[in-house]
């Protein structure tokens, strides 16, 4: 036996609930239409009953659209608002905890003689404003992996230094490898180590 698609409950109940809407209030559209066309000019009518079910049509056609606009689907979480100050101070956080975390990866290793010992950093920022700040993107993270001048990645986040027995270690290399998930999830990784010739 063939098995058939059951047909969707709103194609055999009549039409949408869009189109009902829109031919229930077609004199109340016509209305606003012609009001919006003289606002100046438009002629009041002296009969308190025709201007009161006038008056009636535009209440109840305005209640529908709020419906409308209510249970429509939402293109994606409303975006909170933020005070300039709050939003400092949650760049602040974010800068301090992840130059935090950074120089307490940094331990001596061999390969810090040449600079070259990797280092990762991984957090979490649920609000993309304050990763962008942060890093003066200058619009949202839209990209998945970003490299930026360790030169910049310091200025931006403080001066990354750690101090061991043997030396002063710092960020090396020409770059950060940034990547950013939709999620909040980044990660920052590079290389660090004794500070090298040529290196600021």
């Amino acid at each position: 036996m063939v098995a058939t698609k059951r047909k969707a409950t709103n194609s055999i109940d009549g039409p949408s609930s869009s189109k009902k809407s829109h031919t229930a209030h077609s004199d109340a559209q016509s209305l606003v239409k012609a009001i919006l066309a003289q606002p100046d000019t438009y002629p009041i009518l002296d009969d308190d009953d025709d201007v009161r079910r006038k008056l009636v049509k535009l209440a109840e056609y305005a209640r529908d659209l709020e419906g409308n606009l209510e249970s429509a689907p939402q293109a994606g979480p409303v975006p909170k608002t933020m005070t300039p100050e709050k939003l400092a101070a949650a760049v602040e956080k974010l800068r301090k905890v992840a130059n935090s975390g950074i120089t307490k990866q940094m331990g001596w290793k061999p390969s810090c003689k040449t600079g070259t010992t990797k280092w990762a950093y991984d957090g979490v920022c649920t609000d993309p404003l304050v990763f962008r700040t942060l890093l003066r993107l200058g619009g949202p993270p839209n990209f998945k992996t970003h490299k930026m001048p360790v030169a910049e990645f310091n200025n931006l986040l403080g001066q990354i230094r750690a101090s061991v027995r043997y030396a002063d270690l710092y960020l090396t290399g020409s770059y950060v490898k940034i990547h950013w998930d939709d999620g909040g999830e980044f990660k920052f990784s590079g290389t660090y180590g004794k500070r090298q010739p040529g290196q600021l």
